[in-house]
């Protein structure tokens, strides 16, 4: 098979799909790994790393998609994109389609199988999604940190304290990966942590394992509570493939402190703030009634080595088998593939996505079955 591997065009995105190490591993089993020339460069993985891996360099971002049979990526496709997808084509990468009524029609109209990291389920875990929430969790504490300063616009608190002087407060709403890595480094850098989360079994995992957090039971009512002495707050609530809940409205985040700082982890699918919209790293905040909101829907590009290093670790084996075996085999051998697969033939094949904007859904597992 044909695996290509294109630049990421989105601003100031700098991971890449594949390491070379991978490319190395592809080669040998018997595939042509195509790589757009300067596709690595951003994550420390020169050109040549992957020419002396066996790959062959692309000049052009088009002839990738041209050759390729199956193309992974980190981000989902933009509108320049859009075009360069075509029938029977696989395409491998992130894809958060139910915050995007646009993009889910145009992979519909490209008739190319699309499958997403971010719903591939395991034993209700999201293997390929997790890396990259360990790496946002962690990073909204550095990012938080930082827009609290005066400087920045901030309110002037330092998340740790100092003796004789209390913590910043960092309230997590939600208790899952991003969430519990947000909490360890906060409570690392010695902040008043608190996690708001609806599952008692993980409220407990959490109070063993997180000693100096607190857990409280997430409702509006202890939110509101919270929110006048909140110094950074962390939305971090996943519902797998579907838009995140809004948990927090214009009317509660006025009970907010001015220069309190927001990050909303979950803007790649909505947001989980009703004043939240996507922001780059290049113009990473705005203030919306006094709160500084940091909604960057690309936050682990910002550490794109080990975002790349971390992303290609979990997905490999599963591009493997999409190369050696096909999609009918691989899903056959692997079927949390099957629950990856988000459009296929025209179709919607993810119930989440196409309950979010009023489309069928179509059973990949009738469409796959016409493959065998």
């Amino acid at each position: 098979m044909t695996i290509g591997v294109p630049r990421e065009i989105k601003q100031q995105e700098h991971r890449v799909a594949l390491l070379p190490s991978a490319a190395y591993q592809m080669v040998k089993r018997g595939h042509r790994v195509l790589v757009e020339r300067g596709a690595g460069v951003g994550a420390g993985f020169p050109d040549t790393d992957y020419t002396t891996a066996g790959a062959v360099l692309v000049d052009e971002h088009a002839a990738v998609f041209a050759e390729a049979d199956l193309i992974v990526k980190v981000k989902e496709p933009l509108p320049a994109e859009y075009p360069l997808l075509r029938p029977g084509q696989m395409i491998f990468t992130y894809l958060h389609l139910a915050a995007s009524a646009g993009l889910t029609d145009a992979l519909c109209r490209s008739g190319a199988t699309c499958i997403a990291y971010e719903t591939v389920e395991v034993n209700r875990r999201l293997p390929l999604l997790e890396p990259m929430s360990e790496i946002a969790g962690r990073m909204s504490v550095l990012v938080g940190g930082y827009f609290l300063a005066k400087h920045n616009g901030g309110s002037g608190v330092l998340l740790g304290g100092v003796p004789g002087v209390l913590p910043g407060k960092v309230v997590v709403l939600g208790g899952g990966v991003s969430g519990v890595n947000a909490a360890r480094m906060a409570t690392g850098l010695g902040a008043d942590v608190t996690i708001l989360e609806v599952d008692i079994e993980r409220m407990r995992f959490l109070d063993i394992t997180l000693h100096t957090a607190h857990t409280l039971y997430s409702n509006e009512a202890h939110l509101v509570e919270l929110l006048p002495e909140v110094d950074l707050l962390i939305c971090a609530v996943l519902v797998p493939g579907a838009k995140a809940p809004r948990l927090v409205t214009r009317e509660m985040l006025r009970r907010m402190r001015p220069g309190s700082v927001l990050v909303d982890i979950a803007i790649d699918q909505g947001g989980c703030c009703e004043t939240s919209r996507p922001t780059t790293h290049q113009d990473p905040v705005f203030v919306e009634e006094g709160v500084t909101h940091y909604c960057v829907a690309n936050m682990p590009g910002a550490f794109a080595r080990t975002a790349t290093q971390a992303l290609t670790n979990a997905t490999f084996r599963y591009l493997q088998e999409l190369a050696d075996y096909g999609l009918a085999e691989a899903c056959r051998r692997h079927p949390a593939l099957i629950g990856g697969i988000n459009v296929m033939g025209g179709h919607v094949t993810f119930k989440p996505v196409a309950d979010a904007h009023g489309l069928a859904w179509k059973d990949p597992r009738e469409l796959i079955a016409g493959l065998v």
